[in-house]
């Protein structure tokens, strides 16, 4: 499965930013889709994921009511819709995929695919 990200960018506090992900390769809806951000010198950490049919979608705390993860299996793309954004969110954020478990997984181990990351930078 290959995985391209787009739509990062420089934004101002309060901006929103649309990020999308595109696969292909594999069955798209036999997988659960996450995005991650990593800023340097720390370790990449969970941000959105949602399973293979949409119906369930997890959140970190610090994202939870600002950013909406969203799948289209027709077209095999997964969005993170990111509003309110904050200087802290600027990190570079990756989209993975799996369907190692049932549910989507929190934590990074838990997916064997990943795009090549898009960057956000939130200027305050």
């Amino acid at each position: 499965v290959q995985l391209q990200a787009s739509g990062g960018g420089l934004v101002q506090a309060g901006d929103s930013l649309r990020l999308s992900c595109a696969a292909s390769g594999g069955t798209f809806s036999n997988y659960y889709m996450g995005w991650f951000r990593q800023t340097p010198g720390k370790e990449r950490v969970f941000v959105a994921a949602i399973d293979s049919s949409g119906g369930t979608r997890y959140y970190a705390d610090s994202v939870k009511g600002r950013f909406t993860i969203s799948r289209d299996n027709a077209k095999n793309t997964v969005t993170l819709q990111m509003n309110s954004l904050k200087p802290e969110d600027t990190a570079l954020y990756y989209c993975a995929c799996s369907n190692r478990y049932s549910r989507p997984s929190r934590r990074s181990d838990g997916y064997d695919y990943w795009g090549q990351g898009t960057q956000v930078t939130v200027s305050s």
